[in-house]
């Protein structure tokens, strides 16, 4: 069976020149992926506020030895680099983060609190969106917070990826009743260990830094 997993990209709550980094960094593991005839689909992109700039993706991985690959690149990612936006700028060190998903376990599927809805895929994906009710969409009872999902091929992996985008909703929910301040929310997004990245790049070609890689 084809392996397969999912990342994300993200920004953390960086300025625009982490956006770039994170814009940067798709780039350059995408096109590593595809040297090791590893797909990679971008299931949901949230751009920055300037042209060529992500704030975070989630991005679904599938070939042989894609666990192997993603753990090349988990981690912090560090670019030294001018900023791109603010030319005196002093500072010249811009971080991001990869981190890998893990989809909820298979017990939480048919959970009580959770209702699913299954529909007919539509919209923008060409080839990869069924034309069979594949689409999931996903409630949370006791909150009535939803979320949908339709760009995996099949139902049951639209099932978790919906079940995983609304547990990221509730934990987000959760977090601004318990009045936590905003740089302690979104999880992931704030877990850059910026002392110790796992690869650095450097200038706006994004060239990997030899004997970089931790």
């Amino acid at each position: 069976m084809m392996a397969s997993c999912w990342v994300q990209i993200t920004s953390g709550r960086g300025p625009e020149e982490c956006c770039r980094a994170a814009f940067l960094l798709l780039q350059a593991l995408s096109d590593e992926a595809a040297q090791k005839n590893i797909t990679v689909d971008c299931l949901e992109l949230i751009e920055g506020d300037h042209p060529k700039t992500v704030r975070s993706a989630l991005l679904s991985l599938h070939g042989k030895g894609c666990d192997e690959f993603m753990r090349s690149w988990q981690g912090t990612i560090q670019w030294i680099a001018q900023s791109p936006f603010r030319p005196r700028h002093k500072r010249k060190n811009w971080f991001v983060g990869v981190q890998q998903v893990v989809p909820p376990e298979e017990k939480e599927l048919s959970n009580k609190d959770f209702r699913f809805e299954s529909m007919r895929a539509s919209g923008p994906g060409g080839q990869h969106v069924n034309k069979v009710n594949s689409a999931i969409r996903v409630t949370h009872l006791p909150t009535g917070l939803t979320a949908m999902a339709q760009e995996e091929r099949s139902q049951h992996m639209n099932k978790k990826l919906a079940l995983t985008r609304l547990h990221v909703r509730i934990q987000e929910e959760q977090d601004v009743r318990a009045k936590q301040s905003q740089q302690e929310q979104w999880g992931m997004h704030n877990e850059l260990e910026r002392g110790n990245p796992v690869r650095v790049f450097q200038g706006e070609r994004f060239l990997e830094k030899k004997g970089s890689r931790s």
